[in-house]
């Protein structure tokens, strides 16, 4: 009995050491990538198409610069084209000033090569942010010691209630897998009128710009499922990952696509941590 225990105490010591690498369908071609936004604030209005890269590669993201890229409005035809700029690696609107405008029905239109990708979104109305505040907290469980911010508002919406609040400090996006401030209607939106905190602790003197975004629940859902995908630790208990549904659609040509379409309202707040002396 003693041997039998032995064996399978050695069996078990050399599979726990075994290294497993998934097989993660790596291609034998890159594939197109394209995010963008189309909201009422013309200066975030941006393409980006880049080629996707394999789960274990490290090398720099190859961007494509040779797309025709153009939004257009179904319900009039109406076309408004964008150009690739160098600078910014992405395409943007060849008239600055063009922007979503509520209850039009916008659709991205990339053309590359041989093929053909289009999404379309609708322009929802924004909530209401009523104020923003901050406070200093002392150091608790789980809690750093800072300034922690709170969103006062609205939103007096019965359905399209899906939400995204990035958060930029000291001109610097938050972007971390933690950093997707991701909200709807499941459990109410009371919360929000008594004041959202970020989880976040700020210095005084930080400046803080948080941006809040109404969005289509196909946009809402890809980043949520990127989220969980950022938080796949690759475990194993862990399933394999795999890429967020696309809200995009192949319409001509023999390919793939990933990335999604943002059609969504934008409200902007920035503030400037100081200090509170009585």
């Amino acid at each position: 009995m003693k041997r039998l225990v032995l064996i399978l105490f050695s069996v078990l010591s050399w599979s726990c050491q075994e290294e497993v690498v998934l097989p993660l369908g790596e291609r034998d071609s890159p594939v197109p990538t394209i995010e963008g936004y189309w909201t009422d604030r013309s200066s975030y209005n941006e393409v980006r198409i880049t080629f996707s890269k394999d789960y274990y590669d490290s090398a720099d993201v190859e961007v494509i610069s040779d797309a025709e890229v153009f939004v257009t409005v179904p319900s009039t035809g109406k076309v408004i084209p964008f150009i690739y700029l160098g600078g910014a690696k992405s395409y943007r609107p060849m008239n600055p000033q063009e922007k979503a405008i509520v209850g039009v029905t916008y659709q991205l239109n990339v053309k590359w090569r041989d093929k053909v990708f289009v999404s379309e979104g609708i322009m929802l109305e924004p909530p209401i942010v009523d104020s923003v505040t901050w406070s200093f907290e002392e150091e608790r469980l789980f809690r750093d010691e800072g300034y922690y911010i709170k969103v006062y508002g609205k939103i007096p919406f019965e359905d399209d209630n899906n939400y995204r609040i990035r958060v930029i400090e000291n001109d610097t996006l938050k972007n971390q897998r933690d950093d997707y401030l991701l909200f709807d209607d499941t459990f109410g939106l009371q919360f929000f009128e008594e004041g959202l905190e970020l989880g976040y602790a700020f210095e005084e003197n930080d400046k803080v710009r948080l941006e809040l975004y109404r969005l289509n629940r196909d946009a809402f859902d890809y980043l949520n499922q990127l989220v969980n995908l950022l938080y796949n630790d690759g475990g194993l208990f862990s399933p394999p990952p795999q890429n967020p549904d696309t809200n995009i659609k192949v319409v001509q040509g023999e390919s793939e696509v990933l990335g999604y379409f943002v059609v969504a309202p934008l409200l902007t707040h920035t503030v400037v941590i100081q200090a509170k002396y009585d």
